[in-house]
């Protein structure tokens, strides 16, 4: 604890000094140049109660979550999507996505724009990027891609301003790619990369980052040595191999299919019995400063609550304000700094168990062929 208020002083203290501050965000750093000194004071309040996790937070989210759509045009084993989600299905109204932003964007810093489904079926989805830049955030968001097959697609996420887009691959063959991603076409998604590249390259933009990623599986873990100068080859600007996360409460038979024989690509450390090893503290951060938004206004405490059994309120009818604040919260915080193994969402979550919590943990290669720098 000591090491941990140590450090964060040293940041506060130079953000207060520069008014720059560096974020991290699935193995990229993400840089804020001329931060309002109202959204640095809030910063810095949400910094110092994540090592006390209060029941009332001491500021706004810094992070958000927005899924766009819960639609997605493939079938990805292993996903709640896939197996059917208990709950509507549809796009965000971009109205309710503007008046989001308005209320909460003076404090956020960063939008990862996904949670289930493929964010770019949702045709408004680049005017909401858009508006969210104008009011200064910064937004990463993930695809399969296969959209934008369409150059007029591939143009309009380039003048949105989206800063990261990730490509979700697992696979350099088609035999490696479906095998995983069911429906999918590995020559589909090249070609939406390219398209990606080239309306890049039109604009003369830098924006979006291209990440080209790898999950690592068992059927596909032999083209880990070919992954580097295959991406490379596309002209993306990175190339990040992530951990495989089996989302159920045990590992299931078929789950086991699909992890790497390859310790170094296993998300988990495992015990002699070959089960997961239990942190005695999880270090999720969501209570305090990265609240998920789905498409309907419906809040969730995190992204592990794909069928909003967990959720906390719904902002169609209410302010984020009164929920961010509100009891349903509170209580969930109260009960995660008592004994977080008593809220099954969060017993049983990737962050529960060692080797699956922070980028840094479930990021096994990051390969950067252009500096992520100007992020």
């Amino acid at each position: 604890m000591r090491d941990q208020i140590v450090v964060k002083a040293r940041r506060i203290y130079k953000a207060l000094l520069t008014r720059k501050l560096e974020i991290e965000c699935d193995g990229i750093l993400y840089h804020f140049h001329k931060v309002p000194f109202k959204k640095v004071m809030n910063w810095l309040f949400v910094e110092s109660s994540l090592l006390f996790k209060p029941e009332k937070p001491w500021g706004w989210p810094t992070h958000l979550q927005v899924e766009p759509t819960n639609l997605c045009n493939l079938k990805c084993l292993l996903c709640p999507v896939t197996e059917g989600l208990r709950r509507p299905k549809g796009h965000m109204d971009p109205d309710l996505f503007r008046r989001f932003i308005d209320e909460v964007g003076e404090y956020v810093f960063l939008i990862i724009l996904w949670d289930w489904g493929e964010p770019f079926l949702n045709p408004d989805v680049y005017e909401m990027i858009s508006y969210a830049k104008g009011r200064g955030l910064k937004l990463v968001s993930s695809t399969n891609g296969h959209i934008f097959t369409k150059p007029e697609n591939a143009e309009r996420v380039v003048e949105s301003g989206l800063d990261t887009l990730i490509f979700a691959v697992d696979g350099i063959t088609q035999e490696t790619y479906e095998r995983y991603r069911q429906k999918g076409e590995l020559s589909t998604l090249l070609q939406g990369i390219r398209n990606v590249v080239k309306a890049k390259r039109t604009y003369h933009s830098q924006a979006p980052y291209i990440n080209f990623r790898f999950i690592a599986m068992k059927h596909n873990e032999h083209e880990i040595p070919k992954l580097r100068d295959f991406a490379k080859s596309l002209g993306v600007d990175a190339l990040t191999i992530k951990t495989l996360n089996p989302h159920c409460e045990f590992v299931q038979e078929e789950d086991k299919e699909f992890l790497p024989e390859e310790p170094f690509y296993q998300r988990f450390k495992y015990d002699t019995k070959g089960q997961r090893i239990r942190r005695t503290h999880n270090p999720c951060k969501a209570l305090w400063n990265n609240p998920i938004i789905h498409w309907d206004g419906k809040i969730s405490p995190c992204t592990y609550d794909p069928h909003d059994d967990y959720t906390v309120g719904d902002f169609a009818s209410r302010r984020f304000k009164d929920i961010w604040w509100g009891s349903a919260l509170r209580g969930l915080r109260r009960q995660f700094r008592r004994d977080y193994q008593k809220i099954d969402q969060c017993a049983w979550c990737s962050y529960a168990f060692e080797g699956g919590a922070l980028s840094i943990e479930t990021i096994a290669e990051s390969h950067f062929f252009t500096s992520p720098s100007e992020i």
